[in-house]
């Protein structure tokens, strides 16, 4: 799927992603202001979290709960060092849960990702569009 959209058009595109039926681990890749958490919060919000929600900058991962008792977990690796920094939070237990894990910076925890996932990725185009991809 490959969408160009404007940030006042976020409240559909989450939706339209959410109707292809991704993995629930999905990797966001785009540069820093792309908008990938913008995009993240309104997924939360579309799945029903009424909780505010932030990027996990500093604590690494926020933990939302969502309709139907299911769980959304945020991560933000950008400011991890090691893969190993990830082990000792216990990603493994969030990646392996069967819950919605949206992740930012996946390549900071590479060879840690399962391999049932589905990626996003947001270009910032000159115009201030994004083109996103979802595989």
């Amino acid at each position: 799927m490959n969408i160009v959209f404007s940030l006042d058009q976020i409240q559909e595109v989450a939706a339209q992603i959410l109707a292809q039926n991704p993995k629930k681990i999905i990797l966001f890749n785009g540069e820093m202001g792309a908008g990938k958490t913008t995009l993240i919060k309104q997924l939360c919000k579309s799945l029903g979290v009424q909780d505010a929600t932030s990027s996990p900058t500093f604590s690494l991962v926020n933990e939302y709960f969502a309709a139907n008792n299911q769980i959304v977990y945020h991560f933000d690796f950008y400011r991890l060092n090691r893969e190993n920094e990830a082990l000792d939070m216990g990603v493994d237990d969030y990646l392996y849960s069967g819950n919605w894990c949206f992740i930012e910076w996946p390549e900071k925890i590479a060879s840690l990702i399962p391999e049932e996932h589905s990626v996003v990725t947001i270009e910032l185009m000159a115009d201030g569009k994004r083109n996103l991809k979802l595989e």
